[in-house]
């Protein structure tokens, strides 16, 4: 590629459940700006990646995002006419049978097989890896409970990958801004030891990985920072120079705001050092960087620096949870918070000795309590006429896990006057310890799928 044109990065997804109408608008810009350019989907969380293992050990065609084909058909077809490449990670557990669903897809809208790249390495749970566990893990690792293990890949795979005419990588398990920093090492040909390039690579990533928080999303404050028509919110787009400064716009004909206050606060975004951001592609540092208003939704990012990548990778290893047990129901009117709590009392009282209860009154007293309802039982009672009770509890037995809801519903009878809308459910945990592991034990590679 070595083309020295500027790159468009359109990002459609920050999580698994964004909105799936959101990349139409993403591509039909891109189309229109006409430049070399890629979509990406970021769909992978610690807690995602956990609910896709468990996924997989139901089903071996499973574990992969549950909306890829939502997300990927209104535009699959526009992507591959007009050349963009496509780069997600909502492989997750299982990237292979995402590919094939990709190519089952296809062939259901009657278009081209696309040239799909299956990224490999990020899967950890060979025992080769558990002396690294033992020793970063401690008594927290139960081996007996593991499940699996997944390393934060960088991208050099997903630019070989491309290199070699892929025209949609799968990923599991990579770092989010790696999807970025692949395309822009495939399309500008930087030398892989280019840390400065790949440092500010790394931060346009960054930028992109939570969708619209750069565009305004998780910005808004209504009456201290507005937002024009959030409803609307458009979907940001990265536009990065062969140096590796960046311009970030959106969709165009959307909501939403692009401005300077918005792209700082997303650069600081679960950073902990602004001199030493750490990626497995490169360590950023933003602490002398510029960030400059262009023009309407267009900011200018410029003078990142970099270092060479660190010598450790950041593993999640995930292990058997037990069962979630939990029940809601909710009371309204006079009283309705001594009720809620006088409810909460009888499955204290019933259950306590069984189980470790968490309780919130949802509308009194939940986000600001504690697992161990310290914080609730010194919250003097006041007088909400509104209030939904949630209790719930964990155990290695679903039997017992799931009597936290049987206690619950029976509050419709047994419990305190005027309860209703009672919600049960019962669902398996994974816990995930995040260790480290040296990069040298790390082998990542791709395969085309023809």
């Amino acid at each position: 590629m070595n083309s020295k044109s500027s790159f468009l990065i359109g990002a459609a997804s920050a999580f698994s459940g964004d909105r799936r109408d959101a990349a139409v608008p993403v591509v039909e810009t891109l189309i229109r700006r006409n430049l070399p350019s890629c979509l990406i989907f970021e769909t992978l969380a610690e807690r995602t990646l956990a609910l896709a293992q468990l996924e997989r050990r139901k089903d071996p065609e499973a574990g992969f995002d549950p909306w890829l084909e939502d997300i990927l058909e209104p535009v699959l077809d526009k992507c591959l006419r007009h050349g963009i490449k496509i780069v997600s990670n909502f492989g997750a557990a299982n990237p292979r049978a995402a590919a094939r669903r990709i190519q089952s897809m296809a062939t259901r809208l009657g278009i081209r097989s696309p040239r799909i790249a299956v990224v490999s390495g990020d899967d950890l749970s060979s025992d080769i890896y558990l002396p690294f566990f033992r020793e970063a893990l401690g008594d927290s690792l139960d081996e007996a409970r593991m499940v699996a293990a997944n390393v934060y890949l960088g991208s050099d795979s997903v630019a070989d990958a491309l290199l070699e005419g892929a025209e949609i990588v799968v990923t599991g398990r990579v770092s989010d801004s790696a999807l970025c920093v692949g395309p822009l090492l495939a399309h500008f040909g930087w030398a892989r030891d280019d840390w400065t390039r790949r440092g500010r690579a790394v931060m346009a990533g960054h930028l992109l990985e939570c969708g619209v928080q750069v565009t305004g999303g998780y910005f808004a404050d209504p009456g201290v920072k507005d937002v024009p028509n959030l409803f609307d919110i458009g979907y940001p787009i990265a536009e990065v120079d062969a140096d590796g400064n960046c311009i970030i716009t959106k969709a165009d004909n959307t909501g939403g705001l692009v401005d300077t206050r918005v792209v700082r606060e997303q650069m600081l975004y679960e950073i902990d050092d602004p001199s030493a951001y750490l990626a497995p592609d490169a360590i950023s540092d933003i602490s002398n960087s510029i960030v400059e208003q262009m023009g309407p939704d267009c900011v200018r990012v410029s003078g990142v620096q970099g270092r060479e990548w660190p010598s450790t990778l950041k593993v999640l290893v995930c292990q058997d949870g037990g069962w979630l047990g939990e029940g809601e129901i909710s009371y309204a009117g006079p009283r309705a918070e001594a009720r809620a709590r006088l409810a909460a009392d009888i499955v204290k009282h019933r259950l306590g000795a069984k189980l470790d209860l968490r309780i919130d009154l949802i509308g009194v007293l939940s986000i600001h309590g504690d697992d161990a309802g310290r914080r609730l039982a010194r919250t003097p009672q006041g007088s909400a006429r509104d209030v939904r009770l949630r209790v719930a509890a964990v155990h290695q037995d679903p039997k017992i896990a799931e009597l936290v809801g049987r206690e619950v519903t029976a509050l419709y009878t047994c419990g305190p006057a005027g309860g209703g809308g009672v919600r049960a459910g019962l669902r398996q945990r994974l816990d995930t310890l995040p260790c480290y592991v040296p990069r040298s034990a790390i082998q990542s590679n791709y395969e085309i799928i023809e």
